[in-house]
């Protein structure tokens, strides 16, 4: 049996929202059984809204818990590397929201205490769980677009009314909330092969947190991808993958797709409709990496 445990930190992170409805209102098979905040009344108040049987006011409750198989970690960047080392050690799986740390020295962290503990851990970036994400794969794979050249996407979204993606004690900065997306795109297109040279310019706040980059990359064989992110401005939000046999574009909302063009042609990858208000933009969506979650544990 798959058992999912929910985190909400008070309304600083409500990522936990949109993955719970989506799973709930999909009816597959899953049991979310317990939710944990810093405050017991906000747990309480989450585990009422979604018909969970448990809620607990500390995180070490939970971790006590000996009928949770897999943990969702949605809280601030800041603290998932406590979170994933709290929940690890006590020989639960984790799914992490991203980014996993705040730099490689705490994800060196959280990888070695996955593999000392014998764990199972995922980074939720679920973008890559998206159909529109399995197929580009799959015409990549099958050579579609012949060898791929320049990879370009953008991403902003005017969000700086929003205190962690502004304080840097909150984890701030566009690149680890927005940026990492197109960052993602170029390393499941170029199959994560390391660039050879990285180019940034952009404009940092005055808290000393990044706000608008333009990055260029630079890979083996002339290849090259470009994006730009930004959290004070509203971007096309699109991505263009263009190989020497023809282009693949996601249109607008490429962090979280539901349609793709081939060589000029469009097709549709609906989601289905909420039950429920959610958090985010095709939050439905966030029932594609759930479900990778529970076919890695069954593996």
């Amino acid at each position: 049996m798959f058992v999912l445990a929910g985190l909400k930190e008070s309304s600083i992170m409500p990522h936990a929202d949109s993955l719970l409805l989506a799973e709930l209102e999909d009816e597959i098979r899953r049991q979310v059984v317990a939710v944990a905040a810093r405050k017991l009344e906000n747990a309480q108040e989450f585990a009422r809204k979604h018909s969970i049987s448990r809620a607990y006011g500390s995180y070490e409750e939970l971790a006590r818990d000996p009928k949770i198989d897999v943990v969702y970690i949605g809280n601030i960047h800041p603290h998932h590397l406590s979170a994933c080392l709290l929940f690890m050690n006590a020989k639960k799986n984790v799914l992490c929201e991203k980014p996993l740390a705040m730099n490689i020295k705490e994800v060196k962290e959280i990888l070695d205490s996955a593999k000392r503990n014998q764990v199972f851990l995922m980074e939720a970036v679920w973008t890559r769980f998206f159909p529109v994400s399995v197929e580009v794969r799959r015409l990549l794979a099958h050579g579609e677009i012949g060898e791929v050249k320049m990879i370009r996407s953008e991403f902003g979204i005017p969000l700086l009314h929003r205190p962690r993606l502004v304080e840097k004690e909150l984890g701030g900065g566009a690149l680890l909330s927005l940026g990492m997306y197109c960052l993602q795109l170029v390393c499941m297109v170029y199959n994560g092969e390391r660039p050879e040279s990285i180019q940034a310019t952009g404009v940092c706040l005055e808290t000393g947190v990044d706000e608008t980059v333009i990055v260029t990359l630079k890979f083996s064989d002339k290849r090259m991808a470009v994006f730009t992110y930004s959290s004070s401005m509203q971007l096309p939000n699109d991505a263009i993958i263009v190989g020497t046999k023809g282009t693949i574009q996601i249109p607008a909302s490429m962090w979280c797709p539901t349609s793709l063009v081939v060589n000029g042609k469009e097709t549709q990858y609906p989601l289905p409709e909420p039950c429920l208000p959610l958090n985010f933009n095709n939050g439905t969506g966030m029932r594609y990496e759930a479900e990778e979650v529970r076919q890695c544990l069954i593996k």
